[in-house]
């Protein structure tokens, strides 16, 4: 069975298998002519240029997995040295400040009010 918009419910209405192809709308299909252009300029493919691209910079991948998979003994996520240990050790006091205060507002809550 083929189905078609009806343009009095605005629901699918059951059909023949012409009318259910047919255009439903009174406007045509085809524009009768191409659109505008929205740039002054064609964009360029990175195929077409011929230097290399100056955004992308070298791949420092097996670089990294070489420092990060090396057995040295040091926890992967203190293997690139001086910044690592800063952002644990911040992250690590963040994380304990946040828990003291929870437990500090959970006991002040918890302490009646006097009237």
């Amino acid at each position: 069975m083929f189905y078609k918009l009806s343009g009095f419910t605005h629901r699918l209405t059951g059909s023949v298998l012409p009318a259910a192809y047919s255009q439903q709308s009174p406007r045509p299909s085809v524009p009768s002519e191409s659109p505008a252009m929205m740039f002054a300029t064609p964009t360029k493919l990175a195929s077409e240029s011929g230097a290399s691209l100056e955004y992308m910079s070298a791949n420092r991948v097996p670089d990294l997995q070489k420092l990060f998979q090396s057995p040295e003994g040091v926890p992967v996520h203190l293997k690139r040295g001086v910044p690592d240990r800063l952002l644990y050790r911040t992250t690590m006091a963040l994380t304990l400040g946040g828990a003291v205060y929870c437990l500090v507002a959970l006991y002040i809550a918890a302490q009646p009010k006097n009237k």
